[in-house]
């Protein structure tokens, strides 16, 4: 089977095995706020994540690209909605199009789309820095997403099966290149031991990647004759690795994804630790079932949501979403707890 072809099955994939809905984000509560002391007017939702000024803090994440004409497509409408709607676009790994020269389109067609734009580029951990930096001209790039998936390649029938060095790797890239480097996981989540590693590079930011969302694993396991079953609940969810992360964080921002599904989720995950909040498989189903306008109509809708809820919490800008109160309670605190994350203490804070 081609790389493209391969592409173009987790595409597919993707979109058949849906999303879980075990982000932990349903055991988080914010605790209301009689006097919020807030204007809808006053609201901003502007943030900021390794440097990068972003006037949303919702952004479209990795996807897809180097399955030919179908995801040059789709990544051109995802470009066009990014660029509508204000908001910042990861494109999917990039290796295919340094390997393969005519797979570049599927990428370059989003800098083309979006001239302007916040664009991250995109690369396994495998990378060096060479290719790293040609995967940055390629999309001329404000920023490099390195993600990881062990998990993934590991039930991939014809994926990797040798992880050593990727911190080294990275390292590297993070030290020489001229943009931020996010490393990110893929539906699998950060821990803190993680974390607290990445946290010694110069890293800019961490994306969580939780359990929740699109499950690569089984995604890939619909490609196996002998099905890695153990594999298919395997992982941190995403309300638990961004607690974790933001406690080994140090200089790095947090981002959250994995399975983000809406505008009160997107504020969830803000008031957990989040800089930003990572979008990919909503987006995805969205455009595919509904086509391009609907998904800049679903943007829309998202940021005139998130503004709606931070009025009503107090909170005037993303920053003060840090220190909302909220109530963590279930699987989630008991994980929380058990790993010395102390989940009580965000049902104490006080915002001035």
């Amino acid at each position: 089977m081609t790389r493209a072809q391969r592409k173009r099955d987790h595409i597919q994939y993707a979109l058949s095995t849906g999303q879980s809905r075990q982000t932990g984000l349903d055991d988080v509560e914010f605790v209301h706020q009689s006097f919020p002391n807030t204007a809808l007017e006053d609201i901003s939702i502007q943030t900021e994540i390794g440097g990068l000024l972003l006037s949303s803090p919702v952004f479209i994440n990795a996807m897809t690209g180097g399955g030919g004409q179908e995801t040059e497509k789709i990544n051109g409408q995802l470009a066009l909605a990014a660029k509508e709607a204000g908001v910042a676009m990861a494109v999917g790994s990039q290796m295919s199009a340094l390997k393969n020269r005519e797979e570049r389109r599927s990428f370059t067609v989003v800098r083309k789309q979006n001239p302007d734009g916040i664009i991250m580029a995109n690369l396994g951990s495998e990378a060096t820095v060479d290719q790293a930096e040609a995967a940055v001209d390629m999309l001329e790039a404000n920023a490099l997403q390195i993600h990881l998936n062990v998990i993934q390649e590991l039930a991939m029938p014809e994926g990797d099966r040798n992880f050593k060095g990727a911190l080294e790797r990275i390292g590297i890239i993070a030290e020489k290149l001229a943009v931020p480097v996010i490393v990110k996981e893929t539906g699998f989540g950060f821990g803190k031991e993680a974390a607290g590693k990445l946290a010694e590079l110069p890293v800019a930011a961490v994306d969580v990647g939780g359990f929740g969302g699109t499950n690569f694993a089984a995604v890939e396991n619909e490609r196996r004759t002998k099905a890695l079953a153990y594999f298919n609940n395997w992982g941190i969810p995403t309300a638990a690795a961004i607690v974790e992360c933001k406690t080994e964080a140090g200089h790095m921002d947090v981002i959250a994804s994995g399975g983000i599904q809406n505008s009160l989720d997107v504020a969830k995950s803000l008031a957990l630790g989040a800089n930003a909040v990572g979008m990919a498989g909503l987006l995805l189903n969205v455009l595919m079932e509904k086509g391009p306008e609907a998904l800049f109509t679903e943007l829309s809708s998202l940021h005139e949501d998130l503004r709606m809820i931070m009025c009503a919490l107090g909170a005037n800008e993303v920053a003060d979403l840090h220190k909302a109160p909220i109530i963590i309670q279930g699987d989630t605190y008991h994980r929380l707890h058990l790993r010395g994350c102390h989940p009580a203490k965000f049902s104490q804070r006080c915002q001035e």
